[in-house]
């Protein structure tokens, strides 16, 4: 038989999957990153239209119709203060793949080092610094990439420190990644520090990847983002509708950047997927033009779910960072925790699911009602008894 590649050998099925297949199919999921919310009426009816008019039937531009792409650039001009040309804009499958196009654009599988380096790392490829803990993509998506690994480890209250970041970039690096508000934290980065991951970006002539899926769930503080204090183009932006507009299973994303970054990712993005899914893109396009009641009365909903989750661990004796945005968050946990929940039908994922620095916390993802909520407290305030 054929040998797999080395970039497929490095990467496993994602250990929150490993959490859901432990679980019992009755079990209480606060595993899942996904909103209960339902899609917008008026983003689903755009679908609808779309595909009764045969609008859907063909391919679209390998970057989208010209109309989804001037309703994010719109959207960037209301929410970020960007000037954003609709021809810097590729609709992709989700924010997922635009993460995957920015970093096949930009990591190169064979770094600077030495071969005797790279033969010790048992890497050649440029290096793709990202928080640990992280999203667990960012990972495997610099594996895929020919790339190099390089978490790093968070303050505290669990925001990335941009002197750390700057503290690990070497001549290999290629790009740092940035998430906020994060998965899997919840935790919202200052303005002060996206400034500076704009400065480390332009001074060190690498690619910063600012990942703003979940810019709108914000409690605390404000979402800001490197691409607003960015001269250099070397920050490229990542979003999707798929948590603002409860739109997951559309698989709908962009990423922006500069006209020669995107010339890049381009080349990736029209061979792998040629372009994203036409009724997904007059989803999206009714989405972000249409009325945006929807995404706070969102927010707010999952601004109380937080609160009573953070004062029902409270009440069990878990201590946890706040989480400032978001639907996560990670309270430390003692060693059992996870399988003592998951045996009794509650799914939370262990820290370590999303690097070695998230060993001794699980993440909570609470995009459940309040009743389930209190339920899943009740169930975790067992476990917790029994690993004490």
């Amino acid at each position: 038989m054929t040998n797999f590649s080395s970039r497929v050998e490095q990467v496993s099925i994602s250990g929150i999957r490993e959490v859901f297949e432990a679980a019992g199919e009755d079990a209480i999921n606060l595993g899942l990153g996904q909103p209960d919310f339902p899609t917008p009426d008026h983003a689903r009816q755009a679908a609808v239209d779309a595909i009764h008019s045969g609008a859907v039937d063909a391919y679209t531009s390998n970057k989208g119709t010209r109309e989804l792409r001037e309703a994010i650039a719109d959207k960037h001009a209301r929410d970020n203060d960007l000037d954003v040309d609709p021809e810097d804009i590729i609709a992709t499958s989700g924010g997922s793949e635009a993460l995957h196009i920015a970093l096949e654009a930009h990591v190169d599988s064979a770094g600077h080092r030495s071969a005797n380096d790279r033969t010790q790392s048992g890497s050649a490829g440029e290096e793709v610094i990202f928080p640990d803990p992280g999203f667990v993509s960012y990972d495997a998506l610099t594996h895929l990439a020919g790339g190099t690994p390089k978490p790093v480890g968070l303050r505290d209250d669990l925001t990335l420190d941009p002197a750390t970041v700057e503290d690990a970039i070497t001549e290999d690096t290629a790009a740092f990644i940035v998430n906020s508000p994060a998965n899997p934290t919840g935790a919202v980065q200052s303005p002060d520090d996206m400034r500076e991951f704009a400065r480390i970006a332009a001074e060190h002539d690498v690619l910063c990847i600012s990942d703003e899926v979940y810019e709108h769930i914000v409690f605390e503080g404000e979402h800001r983002t490197p691409a607003e204090f960015d001269d250099s183009g070397n920050v490229v932006v990542v979003n999707a509708c798929s948590k603002s507009y409860s739109m997951t299973g559309w698989r709908l994303g962009w990423v922006t950047g500069s006209t020669e970054r995107i010339e890049r990712m381009l080349r990736v993005h029209q061979y792998a997927q040629a372009c994203a899914s036409a009724p997904a893109q007059f989803a999206a396009e009714a989405a972000l033009s249409g009325p945006q009641d929807v995404v706070e009365e969102m927010r707010v909903a999952f601004e109380e779910r937080r609160n009573v989750l953070l004062d029902g661990l409270e009440d069990i004796g878990l201590d946890c960072p706040t989480p400032e945005g978001a639907f996560y968050a990670m309270p430390k946990v003692p060693e059992g925790f996870v399988d003592e929940c998951i045996e009794r039908g509650v799914v939370v994922v262990p820290g370590e699911a999303f690097g070695t620095q998230g060993a001794g916390y699980a993440r909570i993802s609470y995009p459940v009602n309040v009743e389930t909520l209190k339920e899943a407290l009740s169930i975790m305030d067992e476990a917790l008894s029994a690993v004490e």
